[in-house]
């Protein structure tokens, strides 16, 4: 079932029931349906057609999720942007794509008005509020589009740490599959209440949560962005049963003094992605925590995402692995050639499953690398173990090659995190004149916490052969992250080269 016809059907079987929590708005499911068909509307009595792109770009509110719904409920394809970027990355996104209109948030017009693509027509959040007088407009009268499995529901870019972004375009079909995958791995009914800090224009918040929980007719509270005062906060009032967050929201949340003491037992899942979370803070998260169970989640935009998914009864066990392969998926690791590598062999992952992008837009080369033969080929390096679960090693790109040795920083980043003192730290490989490169370390000190870079380099030598060792210690204040949490390595790598690598 599409989504837009799972939110068609509890408007109808449960019109009362709160979909969206949002500050103090609460939207019903019947409510949330016609203010979705309205926005729908507007766009067919200006003659869009089937597959045209709206561009969404706004910060985490209820209309986001509305216009989200109501531009794929008319057959149009929704594209939300990322609202971290420059301007100019922003531009390349409206001119490749070839939006035809935009909904934006005037409080974070900025960007926007340095931006010079053009539209047919603008809708605005907040002053003005255009987009609200459309969502009232009773006068508006939506006519029902037939959706196929095929068409382009949405396009997402990546997030371009290589190279210019590429628009994902992922189908009702790979949308609506990703909903019962993720249904199925997370146990969600309609009983769930997901609380979602993390931005809606990722593929995370929106497609491993949003969609899985609004395909069982649950509910959804809404914080515009993660802060560790009001997260906190939203954890314990609005009572949810569901809570996702990148490690560096887990790590900070958890270094607060007045943690142990939350009361918050409404939840019964907290959820991880975007990068690996070390042993010591799952650890933690589970004593802090005991009632609660923890679930890695892993996919990439490509797979809508959904790959792999490391349960709870594995989280101490097998620390470091993405899981179990999930339903309806199939992965491999292979080699240069293709071919499946043995357990144990690290190779390239690669996904297959009804949850794989129909193909990047307007780049019909770029599909040709990405998908061969029905596979996906995610640039991850991994292995599996004897029982069958994955580890992500490293980014393809990210791996270093210290004088002919392999050396993947997702390994020593997990010694680092060992270190008390130590709240983040990021390995990346920066030139050496003698092995080529080596690895160096980037790590950020927790508040009240000390450390020199000699005890964070003997205490690898402990863990670690000689060649990963870190041959330098960098100090920072916090990590260059994207808006999805992840570390951006390519910053840090310019940032080593420009300071002389070694």
């Amino acid at each position: 079932m599409f989504i837009t016809e799972s939110i068609a059907e509890f408007a109808a079987f449960q019109p009362e029931k709160v979909f969206i929590s949002y500050q103090d708005r609460d939207t019903t499911y019947g409510e949330f349906y016609e203010k979705a068909k309205r926005v729908a509307a507007f766009f067919q009595q200006k003659n869009y057609q089937k597959g045209d792109i709206i561009a969404l770009y706004a910060l985490n509110s209820d209309v986001f999720l509305i216009s989200y719904f109501g531009i794929q409920l008319g057959g149009f394809t929704a594209m939300p942007v990322n609202t971290k970027l420059a301007a100019p990355e922003v531009e390349y996104i409206f001119s490749n794509s070839q939006a035809r209109a935009l909904i934006y948030d005037v409080r974070i017009e900025e960007v926007i008005r340095n931006t010079s693509h053009h539209f047919e027509d603008v809708l605005t959040i907040g002053r003005d509020d255009t987009l609200g007088q459309v969502i009232a407009d009773t006068a508006l009268q939506f006519k029902p589009v037939p959706l196929q499995s095929d068409d382009t529901a949405v396009v997402m870019y990546t997030s371009g740490t290589t190279g210019k972004p590429k628009g994902v375009m992922l189908t009702n079909g790979n949308i609506g599959s990703t909903a019962d995958i993720w249904a199925e791995a997370m146990d969600i009914s309609g009983d769930d209440r997901m609380l979602v800090s993390t931005p809606l224009f990722h593929c995370a918040a929106s497609h491993v949560f949003v969609v899985p929980v609004t395909n069982k007719g649950g509910s959804i509270v809404i914080e515009e962005a993660f802060s560790p005062d009001q997260t906190l906060g939203m954890l314990k009032s609005s009572r949810p049963t569901m809570f996702f967050g990148v490690p560096a929201m887990y790590s900070i949340l958890l270094n607060r003094p007045d943690i142990k003491n939350a009361e918050l037992s409404s939840l019964r899942l907290f959820c991880y992605g975007a990068a690996p979370m070390p042993y010591e803070l799952v650890k933690q998260l589970k004593e802090t925590f005991p009632d609660v169970k923890v679930q890695n989640c892993y996919g990439q935009t490509e797979n809508a995402p959904a790959a792999s998914s490391l349960k709870d009864h594995f989280a101490l066990d097998k620390i470091g692995s993405v899981g179990e392969v999930l339903p309806q998926t199939e992965i491999r690791v292979v080699d240069e050639f293709g071919d499946p590598l043995p357990v144990g062999q690290v190779g390239e992952i690669v996904v297959k499953g009804p949850q794989v992008m129909k193909g990047y837009l307007r780049n019909e080369e770029a599909t040709r690398q990405a998908i061969k033969n029905g596979w996906l080929y995610s640039g991850d390096l991994g292995k599996f173990d004897e029982d069958g679960l994955l580890y992500i090693v490293d980014r393809k790109k990210d791996m270093i090659i210290r004088g002919g040795e392999n050396v993947y920083p997702v390994e020593v980043e997990e010694v680092l995190y060992q270190i008390p003192q130590l709240l983040e730290a990021a390995v990346v490989g920066v030139p050496h004149e003698v092995y080529g490169e080596v690895p160096k370390a980037y790590v950020v000190v927790k508040e009240g916490q000390s450390a020199t870079e000699e005890e964070i380099r003997d205490y690898c030598a402990t863990q670690l052969a000689k060649y990963k060792v870190p041959l330098e210690v960098e100090f920072m204040d916090e990590l260059p992250r994207n808006a999805s949490g992840k570390v951006l390595k390519h910053t840090l790598r310019t940032t080593a080269q420009e300071a002389g690598g070694n």
